[in-house]
C-alpha cells in the first residue's frame, strides 16, 4: 500500500466491485484506451472481481482509493521486464476523477514503489498516439519519448500506435 495526498493505492477486497464497477469499469471512455471490455451489469462486476483479486495477489497492481470518499476509482500496475527495469501494465481512472491531478499522483506513486521499494533504475510507460491526456501525463512526470510500435487491439482488430516512454532514475 502506499499513499498519496489523495489517494491510496492498495490491494483490492471482494467489496471493492461496487465502486470498481460503477466508477470504472462500466465506462466505455475508460475503457476505450485499454485492452479489457466494458463490463455491463452487477453479475459480471462480481464474477469480474474474483478474476482481479486472483491476479493481483500475483502480481504487483493495485486499486486506486479516494482518501475522501473511501470509494475506488481506479487501477494501476506494472512488472518487471527486466531486471531493474519496470513497465507499467495500466494506469485507469474513473472519468469522473479525471482532471484533479489524480494520475499524476498515481504514476508518482508507481515511481516510488519501483525506484525507492524495488531499486529499479528505469520505469517505462506506454500509451496509444492518440491518448493525448495520458502522453501529457507521462511527460508531466519527467518521461522521455523512445518509441513507438503497431499493435492491433485484440477486441475489434484495429491497429494502432502504441508510443513508448521512460524515466530513469534520478539518483
Amino acid at each position: 500500500m502506499i499513499e498519496t495526498e489523495d489517494l491510496i493505492l492498495r490491494k483490492g477486497v471482494f467489496d471493492d466491485w461496487k465502486s470498481m464497477f460503477e466508477n470504472v469499469w462500466s465506462h466505455p471512455e475508460t475503457a476505450r484506451y485499454m485492452l479489457w471490455d466494458v463490463t455491463a451489469s452487477e453479475a459480471d462486476a462480481k464474477a469480474r472481481m474474483e478474476r482481479t483479486l486472483r491476479w493481483q495477489a500475483e502480481h504487483d497492481a493495485w486499486f486506486v482509493e479516494e482518501k475522501c470518499t473511501g470509494r475506488c476509482i481506479g487501477f494501476a500496475g506494472f512488472i518487471e521486464v527486466a531486471p531493474g527495469v519496470y513497465e507499467d501494465t495500466g494506469v485507469a481512472l474513473g472519468p469522473e476523477f479525471v482532471g484533479r491531478g489524480y494520475g499524476k499522483q498515481v504514476l508518482n506513486a508507481l515511481l516510488i514503489i519501483a525506484f525507492e521499494r524495488r531499486n529499479g533504475q528505469v520505469f517505462i510507460g506506454s500509451a496509444r498516439a492518440e491518448n493525448v491526456a495520458s502522453i501529457a501525463l507521462q511527460r508531466s512526470c519527467g518521461f522521455v519519448y523512445t518509441h513507438c510500435e503497431p499493435r492491433i487491439d485484440p477486441r475489434n482488430g484495429e491497429h494502432y500506435t502504441l508510443n513508448f516512454y521512460e524515466k530513469r532514475r534520478e539518483l
